[in-house]
């Protein structure tokens, strides 16, 4: 007798918590095996294989290409036949002796415990699928349709025809939480992720009061979202005017124009960013140096071995020399101790512009790498950025970033620091410039170099000395010599 399992987009991890279709890899009606991968999804880390973990008959997949599911929701049903009544299904890694533990192609293995999983939030755990009111069963959450629906979503849809303007509509919550009955009047409250709890407590919002729109209640960080939404119209709407002053405003005032979610990894790196600038005093110097020498020795390095060795190769080689010499840089603040937690490894971020947008993938241990095995991984992770491989591994941990701008073809930047880091260092192009060298004007190869630092980790002093000694490397290689 067979037996319909219902598999549910698993944790994704690193704080995620949806993630969107971006193609299917099996239909209705096709047989999985336990362990394959299903569909396709893109997160704000990276785009990852999602593996089913029974085998069976694919009996309906809940999405479309496109749609953003969060996690918890249901992704596909699986048939799963039986050996005999009562037994584990034939096609399930229990039956077949197997542990399948492959939440995400990428994310590693965890042994399965056997049972069906269930999403942890912040607090408790929520239940699986909710049959809906009718008794339908199988309708994912993200299908149905939300209390509180005639709120204005957190990031509106795009849409390449311009709809016509509307008057805006009121939230279904207003700030007035003060009055309101509590959800929860006992006991934790459920949350879509620590993430939603995190926001919540940073803007002082109580979700004690919040009655959330998700299944059984479950806050989402769309309910936090729209009280902040309501809080700040409030603080930001006039005071009453004379009626006759009062210009009455229509439809036809609001401009149309085509509107972009921000999402996936432009969301997420809008978020990063954002924060950055909103918790990290930075500051930032910038020096010109005569790059002539540097160029000199990469083309000598380049004819004298067989694999070619990496402008940013060795800029990375300084980066992480330099960091040795003033380590205040290679570290972050612990803002709940209030402590400055300097890092005793190297992992070094490397911004790279993708069709997906800007990703920033960190070379592991680059302290303890030369120029050609720094080249090597610089061209492994760029080549899987560019076709979308990359892995949460792969683009977390970082502990100071090198961004090579000059390959746009500018000479100079502010850099905004990659949160939680300390500093980023900017690398303008390469030109050919009038340059004073051996007091003769002489045309020289010049680049601009830029450093951003957080202000709380060090001082002027420290910044301008780790600047100071990268550009002495830069125009004189061999300074390079006395720390190898």
């Amino acid at each position: 007798m067979a037996q319909v399992l219902e598999f549910k987009l698993p944790d994704l991890g690193e704080g995620l918590t949806e993630a969107e279709i971006v193609r299917w890899l099996v239909a209705v009606g096709d047989v999985v095996a336990v362990d394959q991968p299903v569909v396709e999804v893109e997160t704000a880390k990276a785009m990852v294989e999602v593996p089913c973990p029974y085998g069976g008959v694919v009996t309906a997949r809940f999405g479309e290409e496109g749609t953003e599911l969060p996690v918890g929701a249901p992704l596909i049903t699986v048939a799963v036949g039986s050996d005999e009544p009562g037994g584990e299904p034939a096609g399930s890694a229990e039956a077949a002796g197997e542990e399948s533990g492959n939440v995400l192609v990428g994310y590693g293995t965890r042994a399965s415990s056997g049972r069906r999983r269930r999403v942890r939030t912040g607090l408790g755990v929520v239940p699986g699928s909710t049959p809906v009111a009718d008794g339908s069963p199988g309708t994912p959450p993200a299908s149905r349709p939300r209390a509180g629906a005639s709120r204005p979503p957190a990031f509106p849809a795009a849409s390449h025809t311009p709809a016509p303007a509307t008057p805006a509509r009121t939230p279904a919550r207003t700030p007035d939480r003060v009055d309101a009955p509590p959800a929860h009047a006992d006991g934790p409250v459920a949350v879509i992720s620590p993430l939603v709890r995190r926001i919540a407590r940073d803007n002082g919002v109580d979700l004690r009061t919040l009655h959330g729109s998700g299944p059984d209640g479950l806050i989402l960080r769309a309910d936090v979202e729209d009280v902040l939404r309501a809080e700040a119209a409030v603080r930001e709407r006039p005071a009453a005017a004379p009626a006759a002053l009062v210009t009455p405003v229509t439809p036809a005032a609001s401009p149309a124009g085509h509107r972009i979610p921000l999402k996936g990894v432009r969301g997420a790196v809008a978020d990063k960013l954002a924060r950055s600038r909103r918790e990290i005093p930075d500051a930032t110097c910038w020096v010109d140096a005569d790059a002539t020498e540097l160029m000199r020795a990469r083309a000598a390095m380049n004819a004298a071995g067989a694999s070619k060795i990496s402008l940013l190769a060795l800029l990375a080689r300084i980066c992480t020399a330099a960091l040795a010499r003033h380590p205040e840089l290679n570290s972050y603040v612990d803002t709940e101790a209030r402590e400055i937690v300097q890092l005793d490894q190297v992992h070094l971020g490397f911004a790279a512009q993708t069709p997906r947008g800007l990703v920033v993938p960190v070379v592991r241990d680059a302290h303890a790498r030369d120029a050609e095995g720094l080249t090597g991984e610089f061209a492994r992770l760029t080549e899987l950025a560019r076709e979308g491989r990359l892995t949460p591994a792969d683009l977390t941990g970082g502990t100071f970033t090198l961004n090579n701008y000059g390959v746009f073809g500018v000479d100079g930047s502010t850099p905004i620091i990659n949160h939680p880091e300390a500093a980023m260092l900017g690398v303008g192009r390469i030109v050919p410039k009038p340059w004073v060298h051996e007091g003769e004007l002489a045309v020289r190869q010049v680049v601009q170099l830029s450093l951003t630092f957080d202000h709380r980790v060090c001082d002027g002093g420290t910044a301008g000395g780790f600047l100071r000694y990268v550009a002495d490397c830069v125009e004189q290689p061999a300074v390079l010599l006395r720390t190898l």
